[in-house]
């Protein structure tokens, strides 16, 4: 089901900026028990997008309530928002793009979850690199064409997801989550200055570590930081938290990180 600009259709002009050169944002939310888990945290993330890639959205309100509604028609699934520019413009120009588009849609959770955090994930070392933009790092923005060649890749190997570096070589992201890794009492997260999304679970397992024993550091890291780990978690809204069993050739046994986060992600979602 889709709702665009509050009309249930399926169709889009074919001018719309966000189809022309993916001018937009967008989020992806789960939907329990018919409610919109962390709503507030998704429409900040949105608020914060719109106004980096200046896009004069101010329809606030009416999404928030779109939002609720939406969710509501599901007990369990996914909502995405999406917000472009809308209509207008000639070429890369912006100029008279002053009403903004907004998209939603439900679908199905991911039927898989449930086993990979049971289970733990195979995680493979994706050869297609992320470009660093100091200007759109953090952002959920619709330009995703990376995400689709990590994806397509991904696809043609056993792995569950993929590691995916920037094109300096640092640990970036993974292909539809953020990542973690614990050595000893740290726990390690990547730098976002320059490439990769800044995940709303990322930011509550970083206020969760807050308040614990662990001492949590940002950094720049090459992948073998991440072999060296003593466990490896994956995250996003949707997860919320698995735990990676292997990365390549290496094998995590420990789950101390996942037992302390994952309830507490699960409960952050469910309140």
């Amino acid at each position: 089901m889709f709702l665009i600009n509050g009309t249930e259709q399926s169709s889009l002009a074919a001018d719309d900026r966000g189809i022309q050169y993916g001018d937009g944002c967008f989020t992806t939310a789960r939907i329990q028990q018919g409610q919109v888990a962390l709503l507030d945290k998704h429409l900040a993330r949105l608020r914060h997008a719109c106004g980096a890639l200046f896009i004069p959205f101010i329809k606030w309100a009416t999404l928030e309530q779109e939002m609720i509604a939406l969710a509501e028609t599901q007990r369990e699934g996914v909502l995405k928002v999406i917000i472009t520019r809308g209509s207008g413009g000639r070429g890369y120009s912006t100029s008279g793009c002053q009403m903004p588009a907004r998209i939603l849609s439900v679908s199905s959770l991911p039927t898989h979850y449930p086993r990979w955090r049971q289970d733990g994930i195979a995680l493979s070392l994706s050869p297609i690199r992320l470009g660093r933009n100091p200007a759109l790092s953090g952002l959920k923005h619709l330009n995703r064409l990376e995400q689709v060649l990590v994806r397509r890749h991904l696809e043609q190997t056993s792995a569950d997801e993929a590691l995916v570096l920037d094109s300096d070589g640092w640990v970036t992201e993974c292909c539809a989550a953020n990542i973690l890794w614990r050595a000893g009492d740290t726990v390690f997260t990547p730098r976002l200055d320059y490439a990769g999304v800044n995940g709303i679970m990322r930011q509550r397992c970083l206020e969760l570590l807050a308040k614990s024993r662990y001492s949590v550091v940002e950094v720049s890291a090459d992948a073998d930081a991440v072999r060296r780990a003593d466990e490896v978690l994956l995250c996003n809204s949707l997860m919320p938290v698995v735990p990676v069993s292997t990365f390549d050739e290496v094998s995590y046994l420990s789950r101390a990180l996942f037992s302390y986060l994952a309830p507490l992600c699960e409960q952050s979602i469910s309140s």
